[in-house]
């Protein structure tokens, strides 16, 4: 991966998001689950899950807005105060509600830090062909931070003063190389898909990403459950699986330039299913915990890598580099109380049969997203773009019509000159067909070579396109 420093700056606000966030959620599940008990956890966690998409999706414009009145900054470096103060009654709680709608303030920042970071992402990273490993590694870092954050349990005053520093870093480096990308003002193909084809592409992949969220936020409500209940412990070591699945994920992915993403994902789903079903039919819950982890790490890098990879190409970028996260979060929010009900009432066949209908659901967004169909090699994309170049080019009575317009020629010397570029017929053979004594035809002849600054026939035979 070739790494000028924007894209550093992208990788580590990417990085450095992905902590926050996390580390935000743990510590606001635990203390809400100790204020308001266990039950009150998953739906608390909806609503800041909630308010986090309207920080994504309101991202962008906010962003248009402050580029209009030339303060492009101001997008991402309002959203910092907002975090910091949610951050501080995430840590420091003082009572349920006051936890619960102050958190919602704090992810309300976080998210739309997380959308200047995924459009910061997406605008350094559109052209490498490392999109998906620098996608899996900036989540494997992130992660792992939030791993050393809980294993050394800092809590308090210490960890509200890191998360508050990695957050005002995000906002700047976040800034930075979207800046620098869009003062570069990279050239889109113009023979890339049609408006209407990746406006199609990009519905169905946010469907294909509901669905698939759907099957990860059962587990993962019955993960939290027995988190806030003290039967297993989130924040120790399966979450290293979590690291190492989203950087292996980003390195498949890249394989023949991400030719076969959709389908590794595809296979990731089916085992992400059967991991559902054998937790819910009784195995080990830590074993089932390591598949889910595993499983989790390639769904985060896919959707983030679909939506990097496809922002770029859409009319509002600032919107649909985020937009993989918005849907997966929209989709936790809006499940979180129909999943908890099922966890709660311990309806195995409900669930069971609920996973294998998401499956099937999930397939079929999978081909109407055409994540089945192969992307082109490089070498395909070149003979196409060739083929559409060629197909674009000007005919020959367009360029004849072009010679015409740009010399100012008159519609008789127009007659002549078609007439003496035809073929060697002496000029007193064209005054007749003309209709022109041979003296005339001799005045618009010299003329024209005037005009198209020739000299001779065959010079003026030469200039003017020939059929």
């Amino acid at each position: 991966m070739n790494l000028s420093k924007p894209k550093i700056n992208a990788l580590l606000a990417l990085a450095l998001f992905t902590f926050v966030f996390l580390a935000a959620e743990f510590r606001f599940d635990v203390n809400v689950g100790l204020l308001a008990g266990a039950e009150r956890v998953v739906i608390a966690q909806g609503f800041i899950l909630g308010a986090s998409v309207i920080g994504f999706i309101g991202y962008a414009p906010l962003f248009g807005l402050a580029q209009r009145k030339g303060h492009s900054l101001a997008a991402a470096n309002t959203a910092v105060p907002i975090a910091i103060l949610g951050l501080t009654q995430i840590q420091f709680p003082t009572a349920p509600l006051a936890l619960e709608i102050l958190g919602c303030l704090a992810f309300l920042g976080l998210g739309l830090l997380g959308a200047a970071t995924h459009h910061a992402f997406s605008l350094t990273f559109q052209d490498d062909p490392k999109l998906a490993t620098g996608a899996g590694a900036a989540y494997a870092a992130g992660i792992l931070m939030q791993f050393v954050v809980n294993l050394i349990d800092c809590g308090g005053i210490v960890e509200l003063i890191i998360l508050g520093a990695a957050t005002i870093s995000i906002s700047a480096l976040s800034v930075v190389p979207q800046k620098a990308a869009e003062s570069s003002s990279p050239a889109i193909n113009p023979f890339a898909e049609p408006s209407h084809a990746l406006a199609k592409q990009a519905c169905w992949s946010i469907a294909l990403v509901v669905i698939l969220a759907c099957l990860f936020s059962t587990l993962d409500n019955v993960v939290t459950f027995s988190n806030a209940h003290g039967t297993i412990a989130v924040q120790t070591w399966p979450r290293l699986f979590l690291a190492a699945s989203g950087l292996v994920a980003g390195i498949v992915f890249d394989l023949a330039e991400r030719r076969y993403m959709g389908l590794i994902m595809l296979g990731v789903t089916v085992l992400s299913t059967i991991s559902i079903l054998a937790v819910e039919a009784g195995a080990d819950p830590n074993l089932g915990l390591v598949v889910f982890y595993l499983s989790s790490g390639f769904f985060v890098t896919f959707f983030t890598a679909t939506f990097t990879q496809l922002a770029p190409r859409m009319h509002a970028p600032a919107l649909w580099a985020g937009m993989g996260r918005a849907a997966n979060n929209v989709c936790a929010f809006t499940t979180s109380g129909i999943s908890l009900a099922l966890v709660t009432l311990n309806n195995v066949a409900l669930i069971m049969i609920g996973a294998l209908v998401l499956l099937v659901a999930a397939c079929a967004a999978f081909v109407a997203a055409g994540l089945f169909r192969l992307p082109q090699t490089e070498q395909e994309r070149e003979r196409e773009q060739l083929a559409e170049e060629a197909l674009a080019a000007p005919t020959i009575e367009e360029q004849r019509q072009a010679f015409i317009a740009n010399h100012a020629l008159t519609p008789r010397e127009v007659d002549v000159l078609i007439a003496v570029t035809q073929d060697e017929r002496p000029l007193k053979q064209i005054a007749e067909e003309l209709g022109i004594s041979m003296r005339m035809v001799q005045r618009h002849l010299s003329s024209i070579y005037q005009k198209t600054d020739t000299q001779t026939r065959a010079g003026l035979t030469k200039a003017f396109p020939s059929a």
